[in-house]
């Protein structure tokens, strides 16, 4: 019998989600339990056994398994990456702490910019240039390559990131090096920029070649031990890695390359969202999912999320653009805030009330987790809201502690602020909400949209239970919620389509283009790519053509897509227009002056797989479970009528105040909603606005 089953593992900061599909016996289970941040693969492991065991899976019947994870991030985050040496061209190598010479806060004397690295002990220039035409200028010095690396192994180095001028262009130093080096110390990992970032900027190139050789060591144990552990188990089937752009790789794609990990569990969940959406024919949304740690916000149109080349990671304050080290990556256009179940609450030193962005995390968790914690959290404010249900959180697996998180509320917010406590908790709720939808308002703003003109889709733990609040707050008047919200991410990780995201740069004014040597990039793109993927078939991808476009002069480019028949000297007006279009929808007006061609990039893909999060009803069974009280956003306490997911009838409808309930999450809706349960149990409520 051929292997059916697939499963996806999300780790996030406080859950492990996993989700496991099997099309043969029409079969898609959930599962969730906490992270282990010391060790990931523990939860991963103990996850699917138990996924295995509740579904009766047989380990030889899993044909792939496709995992998210965070631990690119947060070894950047916590600086627990391996020791790493710099070879750079002669007089080069202090890109890193020269930067762009800007400071990301002009108010604040005392702001310093993100430790580099690769400290300045570490870096060597090395004699040898290459022009910015790809012409030698000065050959390689090889004796004082193997001198400088033997120096630097002396040192304790553990990667060698490589990064010589313009190996964009001509990226035949960059390759003797690596042999030289390969020769001398076989067991040194080695990144060169020429093949993890071969794109014009010297500072971003360089970046994002010592933070891939950063993490490298790390990952590669962390791949190989999962790798091991899944073998242990019995399960033969290959382990596939979420890309940050949204697609997936394999195993030794993402070990080489682990730099482009470094948004893979946040972008599963924006996939799902966009599979939602495809499915039920909505053109526009907001995918809003709220873990323990974090909120993720991202447009989703036409069924598709927008993604951007550039990224800004490791910063020294979170949410200030340009306190970070910038890295040249595809990733999907989201915005991050420090908002999530675990965030704590507490007042400032101006007496004002603050939530997040500390979190709880998994452990100790919030207060009513009764695993150690003493801080009041977001979730601990949702239970004495009523929007939890403290005997049936996690399936009844995690019971909640009513009386612990109200005396902790009691004791760290509402006595400090001289308030009710359940006027603290619904401050906190306020506090959190207006923080996401700020946040909402800017990234959807960046682009001319309005939120109103969008659906607000929710999902992760948390984020049904916000999603009404939200909305309200940035009067979107439609809520979607799905089946299975709390994995939504796993989900995510089974429908991203097996990708890969070339670029190569060749800047050159529009009509001065080599388009010779053009084919020849994407040729090059087109085979690493094929090489990569493996396509069953000829023909079974789905291939985008775009490049990096500016008018003559200016330091940033914006993305144009592109058709085939438009490379060639006969295509020049159709480009010219297609920047010219897209350059007014991002700014508004267009310049005059001749325009330049800067990346071009190409996107392989093969087919993905859009994944009904469905649940069998259980016709017969009630699906109301009683009342209770719950305060919502905007209203006192209100009974509530109390729902069970699993028992629920397509085409139902109902109105608010109602709490709907399953095992992985909750979902609230005030008295101003009018609630449907679609055909694969979504709940999709229009608000009055």
């Amino acid at each position: 019998m051929s292997r059916t089953v697939r499963i996806g593992v999300d780790v996030g900061g406080t859950f492990t989600d996993l989700l496991l599909h099997d099309p043969r016996r029409g079969l898609t289970w959930p599962g969730k339990l906490p992270t282990t941040p010391e060790a990931p693969n523990k939860a991963i492991t103990a996850g699917i056994a138990r996924l295995l065991e509740e579904t009766d899976t047989a380990p030889r019947d899993v044909e792939g398994i496709v995992h998210g994870t965070t631990l690119v991030t947060n070894t950047l985050l916590e600086r627990t990456g391996a020791v790493v040496g710099l070879l750079a061209t002669s007089g080069f190598s202090d890109s890193l702490e020269m930067g762009r010479e800007t400071r990301f806060d002009t108010t604040d004397l005392l702001a310093r910019p993100a430790r580099p690295l690769v400290p300045r002990h570490l870096r060597r220039g090395i004699p040898g240039r290459i022009a910015a035409d790809g012409r030698e200028l000065q050959p390689l010095d090889e004796a004082a390559v193997l001198a400088a690396v033997e120096d630097l192994a002396n040192q304790g180095i553990e990667a060698l990131a490589v990064a010589l001028m313009h190996s964009y262009r001509n990226a035949e130093h960059e390759h003797r090096v690596r042999h030289l080096v390969a020769q001398a110390h076989p067991q040194l990992p080695i990144t060169l920029s020429s093949t993890v970032a071969p794109v014009i900027g010297e500072y971003e190139r360089a970046g994002t070649t010592c933070l891939n050789a950063y993490v490298q060591p790390l990952m590669a144990r962390y791949l190989d031990d999962l790798h091991d552990d899944l073998a242990g188990m019995g399960i033969e089937a290959p382990l596939r890695i979420m890309l940050s752009g949204g697609g997936i790789t394999t195993l030794e794609d993402a070990k080489a390359f682990p730099v482009r990990l470094l948004e893979s569990g946040p972008a599963a969940g924006v996939i799902a969202a966009a599979a939602v959406a495809r499915t039920l024919g909505e053109r526009n949304v907001v995918s809003f999912d709220m873990g323990g740690t974090t909120a993720k916000i991202a447009a989703v149109q036409e069924g598709r999320p927008r993604v951007k080349h550039d990224f800004e990671a490791g910063r020294v304050d979170k949410f200030k653009p340009g306190s970070g080290l910038p890295v040249r990556l595809t990733v999907v256009d989201m915005i991050e805030i420090g908002s999530g179940g675990g965030s704590i609450a507490a007042p400032d030193a101006l007496g004002l009330l603050k939530v997040g962005p500390r979190s709880a995390g998994s452990v100790p968790g919030p207060v009513a987790y009764g695993r150690g914690g003493e801080h009041p959290t977001v979730t601990d404010a949702d239970l004495l809201l009523g929007h939890l249900d403290a005997d049936r959180f996690l399936g009844g697996e995690m019971p909640l502690r009513t009386d612990d998180a109200h005396k902790a509320l009691t004791r760290h917010v509402s006595g400090p602020l001289g308030l009710d406590t359940a006027d603290a908790a619904a401050g906190i709720v306020e506090v959190v909400t207006e923080s996401m939808a700020a946040a909402a308002r800017m990234h959807l703003s960046e682009e001319g949209k309005d939120p109103a003109d969008f659906a607000l889709l929710a999902f992760g733990g948390a984020g049904p239970v916000h999603a009404y609040g939200l909305a309200k707050a940035l009067k979107i008047s439609r809520v979607i919620v799905p089946m299975r919200a709390g994995v939504m991410s796993a989900c995510g990780l089974l429908a991203a389509a097996p990708t890969v995201n070339e670029v190569r740069s060749l800047p050159s004014p529009l009509t001065d283009v080599d388009w010779d040597q053009v084919a020849a990039l994407y040729g090059d793109m087109m085979v690493r790519a094929i090489t990569t993927l493996r396509p069953e078939e000829p023909g079974a991808f789905r291939i985008r053509r775009s490049a990096d476009m500016r008018y003559l002069g200016q330091g940033f480019e914006i993305e144009v897509e592109l058709s085939e028949t438009d490379l060639g000297p006969s295509g020049l007006e159709q480009i010219r227009g297609a920047f010219e279009r897209a350059y007014r929808t991002a700014y508004g007006r267009c310049l005059d002056g001749p325009v330049e061609m800067v990346n071009w990039r190409l996107s392989m893909e093969l087919p993905g797989d859009d994944l009904s999060m469905a649940s069998p009803s259980r016709p017969g069974i009630d699906p109301r479970r009683g009342v209770r009280l719950v305060r919502f956003p905007g209203h006192g306490p209100l009974e509530a009528t109390v729902w069970s997911r699993y028992e629920l009838t397509p085409g139902t409808e109902t109105e608010g105040p109602a709490v709907f309930e399953e095992r992985e999450s909750s979902c609230s809706f005030g008295p101003d909603c009018r609630i449907r349960v679609a055909d694969d149990l979504t709940l999709i409520a229009e608000i009055e606005q």
